[in-house]
């Protein structure tokens, strides 16, 4: 489970900005939640403190109780983070960058073959190990790092805007493992701005809007919080965004 409580965050400077405003969620296991929000809402700011590259402002982060400031090493081995941005070790090959995932890791040289083959031919990448990283294309990048985050089978999933560059084939592969995964009773928590996707694949969804949650629960509740049976997530976003 993660619990975030009274999560802040302020940006301090000549102006003071408030970028996440005394949120609280809660990401149970086997769920996958979706973290939906305009440009500039909060989406990354808030993913960033969970994954230790920001320090929040106010409020509490746990990954399964442990705190992420009071033991950020042990929280950082439960889960992974495949950021908006594949910015990786162009020097490297994908096969040496995703070995050198696997050594910090702790991987044996078995389950890491095992794996790096099984996700290199999920995402159609078993081709393209031995090239350098510098000369792939973005899509490319962000399926590398996706097999990179999930060699080691982390209990939980940390992605943000993690379809973005992605051909239509590995879009739905990387839907199917986040569904299997939410299955064996691990977690998913994953930034999107496409709705329809977070639509079919999510079991609950967060809307967070000017640093503040404005609705979190499933489609249903979603619906009802509009009296929209049956609207869509798309037109729910758009006037719960609108009205804030």
């Amino acid at each position: 489970m993660i619990e975030i409580q009274n999560l802040t965050k302020i940006y301090e400077g000549k102006a003071e900005k408030k970028a996440v405003d005394n949120i609280s969620l809660t990401i149970e296991k086997g769920q996958i939640f979706g973290f939906l929000g305009p440009n500039g809402a909060g989406k990354s700011t808030t993913i960033k403190m969970m994954v230790g590259l920001l320090r929040q402002t106010e409020g509490s982060i746990r990954f399964d109780g442990i705190d992420t400031l009071e033991d950020p090493v042990g929280t950082k081995k439960l889960f992974s983070y495949v950021p908006d941005n594949p910015d990786i070790y162009e020097v490297m090959t994908g096969l040496d960058y995703l070995n050198f995932l696997a050594d910090i890791r702790g991987l044996g040289k078995e389950e890491r073959k095992e794996k790096i083959d099984e996700y290199a031919k999920l995402f159609s990448m078993q081709d393209d190990l031995g090239g350098f990283i510098k000369s792939y294309s973005h899509g490319m990048r962000q399926k590398i790092v996706l097999i990179g985050a999930l060699i080691h089978e982390p209990e939980f999933l940390i992605l943000d805007e993690p379809m973005v560059g992605l051909d239509p084939k590995s879009s739905y592969e990387l839907k199917e493992v986040m569904r299997r995964r939410a299955d064996a009773g691990k977690s998913v928590f994953f930034s999107t701005h496409v709705l329809e996707v977070a639509e079919k694949v999510c079991d609950k969804i967060a809307i967070i809007n000017h640093g503040k949650i404005i609705a979190s629960g499933t489609m249903d509740e979603l619906r009802s919080l509009e009296h929209e049976e049956g609207g869509s997530l798309e037109k729910i976003f758009l006037e719960l965004t609108e009205n804030a």
